[in-house]
């Protein structure tokens, strides 16, 4: 195995651009500057896209606050980065939108944007890169909805035959859901994932999400999604890590959660679920901290159900298919007090004869009523 060429500074002081002369490396393969204090974003990318044989640029914490720039390096992307494969660029409070020459990275496995500024909605465009298997998003100002271009990221959907990418030594690291570390010694070996998490999201989790066979890491918390949690979750059976918590979802704990027999980090904590927790599961074996900030939630591990309020049990009532809650229980109370009404009154207003005798045979009623008083008192 031919050991590539690798420059690793990171965790220094070093300050200013990144050098012109940094181009002329063309066999440089590994480039790892993170935590320093380097400076001018565009130019450092456009410097780096010359290096034509870079397959990881780890550049955490540098560029602080700059500005993501799309024009001046769209003019070097066709060519530059053709065999990047690692890109982190997490932790650098960069501002804007996804940069349009993410795009061009066709062997691409490995997003780390986390811990910027960015906006805009997610694009859909990143269902375009056909390696990429870790999109990580985590802690930006991103908002929109969950793109459905997104679960049919081919790495994701079926499993790729990505062995050659093994050919560089590395250690690199990854703190995943800020829970797991891990260490890699390869990209070959590392767990597919997508973590928006803390970002301003909204709408529904799309059904589609069930294509992403091959994901081991969804982590959406922190955001404002809405509806059900879909059942087709069930579907990711490589699934090992879920977090779900501090949304607005609603609904029950899908019962085909039971099959991922693999989970073993679930977070739903901090929504707006109901119902029992599945007796007998494996939903039960995971912390009570888990399911907390849910008031409709109960069963084993939090308190058992017979708490649950009448209005808590009127859930059960309300249409969960679109993921809206509607109170058809109150609905058809409403519509029977209307029923009943008109069927007793509309004749009433509508006919005379109908009226007279109505209130001819009520003042009888009420004679009727004061001689059995009087009788009663006289005896």
């Amino acid at each position: 195995m031919q050991v590539p060429k690798r420059n690793s500074i990171s965790h220094n002081r070093l300050e200013g651009e990144i050098p012109p002369g940094v181009a002329q490396l063309r066999h440089l393969s590994f480039f790892s500057l993170s935590f320093n204090g380097l400076t001018n974003f565009t130019s450092g990318i456009k410097i780096l896209m010359h290096c034509k044989m870079l397959d990881v640029v780890l550049m955490a914490h540098n560029f602080l606050q700059e500005m993501i720039s799309n024009d001046d390096i769209n003019m070097v992307a066709s060519n530059g980065f053709k065999n990047l494969q690692f890109l982190d660029l997490s932790e650098c409070q960069l501002t804007g939108q996804f940069p349009i020459w993410l795009s061009k990275l066709q062997k691409l496995e490995i997003l780390n944007l986390n811990t910027n500024r960015m906006t805009g909605s997610i694009p859909g465009w990143l269902s375009t890169l056909p390696r990429l298997i870790s999109l990580q998003l985590s802690d930006n100002l991103i908002s929109g909805e969950f793109p459905e271009e997104l679960c049919a990221l081919p790495a994701l959907v079926s499993e790729q035959d990505l062995a050659d990418n093994s050919s560089f030594l590395l250690p690199i690291f990854n703190i995943n859901m800020n829970i797991w570390f891990h260490q890699y010694n390869s990209i070959h070996n590392w767990k597919p994932n997508i973590v928006l998490r803390n970002n301003s999201l909204s709408g529904h989790i799309p059904v589609e999400i069930a294509r992403l066979k091959q994901l081991h890491t969804l982590d959406l918390s922190h955001n404002n999604f809405s509806g059900n949690i879909p059942s087709q979750i069930s579907e990711l059976t490589n699934l090992e890590d879920l977090d779900l918590s501090a949304n607005q979802l609603s609904g029950k704990i899908p019962a085909s959660l039971i099959s991922l027999s693999f989970l073993h980090t679930l977070n739903v904590s901090d929504n707006k679920l109901y119902g029992e927790i599945l007796s007998g599961t494996q939903l039960q074996s995971f912390d009570a901290s888990a399911y907390k900030g849910n008031l409709g939630l109960c069963g084993d591990p939090l308190p058992k159900c017979g708490h649950l309020t009448r209005d808590s049990r009127d859930m059960d009532i309300h249409d969960e298919e679109d993921g809206d809650s509607i109170p058809w229980f109150h609905i058809f109370v409403v519509l029977g007090f209307i029923t009943g009404f008109w069927g007793v009154c509309g004749p009433l207003l509508l006919y005379h004869n109908w009226r007279v005798a109505y209130f001819s045979f009520l003042d009888k009623l009420i004679d009727k009523l004061d001689e059995a008083i009087a009788v009663s008192v006289s005896g």
